[in-house]
């Protein structure tokens, strides 16, 4: 969105006002001054293409980080954590877990790892180190176990990719 309303080639201040009040938002003359300074970087008056670009990226970037950070958080909560990064998930449960969906993965290292003081619990910041790593490393490979019932057809799965998120 581009709000040059007088096509002088940038954004100017009460430009940028009237874009926020079309946008629902009221800011104070004190909030516009602050944040018309820190958008024009390079002093001119007016906000250019290339600061407006500069501005698009890095608010890309911030919903990114921060669509992130949920997906963290909702792996967290789903593991017994607090949705406020409070509380801490027993190793034993993450045992429990790659044994219940038979993953071919060394538990014992990955704890030792994510587990940096040795409590036997993993805190948000641990929990947050693991999952970033996991979701960063190359794709994962498990074979299920052909089911034990003698009447019914063995079923041999393999499923490989990039972990889930």
């Amino acid at each position: 969105m581009w709000v040059d309303m007088d096509s002088s080639g940038t954004i100017e201040q009460w430009e940028l006002r009237e874009t926020l009040l079309a946008m629902g938002q009221v800011p104070s003359d004190e909030d516009m001054a602050e944040m018309f300074i820190g958008l024009d970087t390079d002093e001119s008056g007016g906000i250019d293409f290339s600061e407006f670009v500069s501005i698009i990226n890095r608010h890309k970037r911030q919903i990114q980080s921060d669509s992130g950070e949920a997906d963290t958080i909702a792996a967290w909560v789903a593991m017994g954590g607090n949705a406020d990064k409070t509380g801490e998930i027993i190793a034993d449960r993450l045992r429990a877990l790659v044994k219940r969906f038979e993953l071919n993965i060394d538990i014992e290292q990955l704890l030792e790892e994510a587990d940096a003081d040795m409590s036997g619990f993993i805190d948000y910041n641990e929990f947050k180190i693991m999952f970033e790593e996991s979701a960063s490393a190359p794709a994962v490979s498990y074979t299920a176990l052909p089911q034990t019932d003698p009447n019914s057809p063995s079923q041999t799965k393999t499923v490989t990719g990039p972990p889930s998120n």
